[in-house]
């Protein structure tokens, strides 16, 4: 049971390398039955090769724990990286068996904290100091039309490295959220004010359709202000000049509060609809892979949810749903 929960294996085999035991979530992570694998090559149970199958058989008799990594190959499907702890058990040697694409989907890599902190520290700091002489060149009233379009062009680009760190760090972060009651309609219009530039760059206008009286609903404003920010940003790049977004705040399930964002221009396919919200999977993310999965990652840490539907005619439909 434990091991179909941590969509696991657990194998077993002889010194002559036939598989004795097979258990936990042989379909998931090996893409076939347990029934199959008795009596079976490891090397064929694992989809390698017999060298590499001898060096697992030596590493697990060795007793020390060892974990090694392989790409399986299973029929025509594409190789599945699997992590393999070796060992010992009951007198056969033994590994348990990780699909690690499995184990990472709705979770940022392990060390992925550390690294979005360390970028953090590292990147902000010059970051700033490259912002700062660029507005201070700005400033400069004797400068060339074409050396001011260029200036224009650093800032708008140093905005966006500084949302990318924020979502990198947004999607990183695992501490519990600080939660208060809050308005939606101002989560949505302090999310416009910080790509408020480049929206006016592109002549797009986000309008807010809110229905009478919203309740408050309860958010982490800080957390989930900048990841909302850089997907409605997404979204209008998408838009036509001079064109609107429209996000539809409305009442939802008993207790509950939709905010809806229609974005007509991403056509969602039957394909991407299950990694829609897979970091860089997303050719709705626009540039952006990390977006819409930051966007889900933090509302799921706050217990709220995102949905993507087809359009009625034509786009698609987000909807975040809050608690009040």
């Amino acid at each position: 049971m434990t091991l179909h929960l941590l969509q696991a294996v657990q194998l077993s085999w002889s010194p002559r390398l036939r598989i004795t035991r097979a258990e936990g979530d042989c379909e998931g992570v090996l893409r076939r039955p347990a029934s199959e694998f008795l009596d079976r090559p490891l090397e064929a149970v694992l989809g390698t090769s017999p060298e590499k199958a001898r060096l697992l058989d030596t590493l697990a008799r060795e007793e020390r724990r060892a974990v090694e990594f392989l790409s399986g190959t299973f029929g025509q499907e594409d190789a599945v990286p699997l992590r393999l702890a070796l060992g010992m058990d009951t007198g056969e040697a033994t590994a348990v068996v990780l699909d690690l694409r499995a184990l990472l989907r709705h979770a940022p890599p392990v060390q992925l904290s550390g690294l979005a902190s360390q970028l953090s520290h590292e990147l902000r700091n010059p970051l700033s100091s490259v912002k700062m002489a660029v507005q201070t060149l700005a400033r400069n009233t004797g400068l060339s039309e074409r050396d001011q379009r260029r200036l224009t062009i650093a800032n708008r680009e140093v905005r966006t490295l500084e949302r990318m760190l924020w979502v990198l760090s947004e999607y990183a972060r695992d501490s519990t959220p600080t939660m208060e009651p809050h308005a939606p309609r101002s989560l949505v219009e302090e999310a416009v004010a910080l790509v408020a530039p480049e929206l006016a760059e592109r002549h797009v206008e986000v309008r807010v359709d809110e229905a009478p009286d919203i309740p408050r609903v309860r958010m982490d404003t800080n957390r989930l202000r900048p990841v909302l920010a850089q997907v409605l940003l997404n979204v209008a790049m998408g838009q036509a000049q001079g064109g609107q977004v429209v996000v539809s705040i409305r009442p939802g399930p008993p207790g509950r509060v939709s905010l809806v964002l229609e974005d007509p221009s991403g056509t969602l396919s039957e394909k991407e609809r299950g990694s829609l919200f897979v970091p860089f999977e997303s050719s709705l993310a626009r540039g952006a892979g990390l977006s819409l999965a930051a966007l889900r990652r933090v509302l799921v840490h706050q217990g709220a949810e995102v949905s993507a539907e087809a359009g009625p005619e034509a786009g698609t439909v987000f909807t975040l749903t809050f608690s009040v």
